[in-house]
């Protein structure tokens, strides 16, 4: 992340071990990767919840990034995140990226529940969430998104899906 940070593409691809997109240097990811290591310095324990590439295929093509916000709260809940770089949108990869993170926080025994917020307005995210259970529970404003609708699913349902 640091790399991104630093517009070094071709030593975070190194790193990651996979070729990383200019994708990774929007201003919003750029946002992210501050945001999440920030996190990480303030507790390393949380490096292993935090976003990782989306690839696909055997040549390991990278379409986006997906992750949950940090490791499960005091009552269980983790809010997923995932972005798809706009050539691969609407190839599915954004809703394998949200059954692949399903699948792990079902798969964790501290999680409970799984969060998704979404603007009213995102209506591919909105679409994608659909059919995997989740249960609209409120809104909230987010600082950086404005109004997002907050949407929850039990873990343990996701495992009996």
């Amino acid at each position: 992340m640091s790399a991104l940070l630093d517009g070094d593409l071709s030593g975070a691809g190194g790193m990651a071990g996979v070729p990383l997109t200019e994708y990774f240097l929007t201003d919003s990811s750029r946002w992210l990767w501050r945001f999440r290591l920030d996190q990480m310095a303030a507790d390393p324990g949380r490096a292993r919840w935090m976003v990782r590439q989306a690839v696909v295929g055997e040549g390991g093509r990278v379409v986006g990034h997906a992750g949950f916000h940090g490791p499960p709260d005091e009552v269980g809940m983790v809010e997923i995140g995932y972005s798809v770089a706009p050539e691969f949108r609407r190839q599915g990869y954004a809703r394998s990226a949200l059954t692949e993170l399903l699948r792990r926080a079902a798969a964790e025994a501290a999680v409970t529940t799984v969060r998704a917020t979404i603007s009213p307005d995102n209506v591919a995210s909105l679409a994608t969430i659909s059919g995997f259970g989740f249960i609209e529970v409120g809104e909230q404003w987010d600082e950086e998104d404005g109004l997002e609708l907050v949407f929850e699913v039990p873990a343990h349902r996701i495992l009996a899906a």
